[in-house]
């Protein structure tokens, strides 16, 4: 057999790993391509039944103990402890972290106060307040792991942006700062922060639009002209944690068919 002339690897195999958001589109993705490559995956996201679901389906295929589900609503800081210490307590420790949970609430100049503050607070608490909290409770297991890897996911509305979503567009630029700070602070310990932002993409988000004005939309802004596949940014999630991407850190990864590169 001939021997191989590089010498880092690509394999998550073993790997332990968090993906919040694991319901349902990208987070789902997510969570069965790293069981698929071998990785040990707690599911967590809100209701009992849909976390469950994604839990019998990996381990339908790859066996008892591939994956655990933790029902959790991350803009809860309790609730976010209780996610580690389960993920702890099954799996002895953490190699990944997956900040993928958020949300897109209508946040206008014009809409009443009321529902602009509460729409407001949720999206701050669960789009970035909660990467923050979650990046702080993993940080001690995942330095024990001696390669931790965070990918946290942001979206194109960090970089061009709609209106209505005030809310959306400053969290998700907030990721990427976040982002950027922890990278420069936890590199030091072994540990990499990376941020991808996916663009128009088949998701539950997008579900409610209209199959002709996606089609319109793409056509005219994406130089792919489609929408992605929730799995297109599972891989890119998955390439940041692997082994040999043990010298990118910081990076701000677009996986948008090329639409904010696009001029006209």
């Amino acid at each position: 057999m001939t021997s191989r002339l590089t010498s880092l690897s690509r394999s998550v195999a073993g790997k332990r790993v968090i993906v919040t958001g694991a319901a349902s589109g990208m987070g789902r993705a997510t969570a069965h391509l790293f069981a698929d490559e071998g990785a040990l995956v707690v599911v967590s996201d809100l209701g009992e039944s849909r976390v469950q679901a994604v839990v019998d389906e990996i381990v339908g295929v790859h066996g008892p103990g591939s994956a655990i589900g933790v029902v959790a609503d991350v803009g809860n800081h309790d609730a976010l402890k209780s996610l580690v210490a389960s993920a702890l307590g099954t799996f002895g420790g953490l190699d990944v972290l997956i900040n993928n949970a958020g949300v897109s609430t209508i946040t206008s100049a014009f809409q009443d106060e009321d529902s602009f503050e509460s729409n407001w607070a949720t999206t701050l608490d669960v789009n970035l307040t909660a990467h923050a909290r979650l990046i702080r409770l993993c940080r001690p297991a995942l330095q024990d792991s001696g390669a931790g890897r965070i990918v946290n996911i942001a979206s194109t509305e960090a970089i061009v942006t709609t209106a209505g979503l005030a809310a959306y567009a400053a969290t998700k630029a907030g990721v990427v700062g976040l982002t950027k700070s922890f990278a420069v602070e936890l590199g030091r310990h072994g540990i990499t922060v990376n941020c991808v932002c996916p663009g128009p993409i088949n998701t539950g988000m997008t579900a409610g639009i209209e199959d002709d004005a996606k089609t319109k939309y793409a056509h005219r802004h994406v130089p792919l002209r489609r929408y992605g596949d929730p799995e297109e940014v599972a891989h890119m999630t998955l390439s940041l944690c692997l082994p040999a991407s043990s010298f990118v850190n910081g990076a701000i990864v677009p996986v948008d068919g090329g639409m904010t590169i696009r001029h006209t």
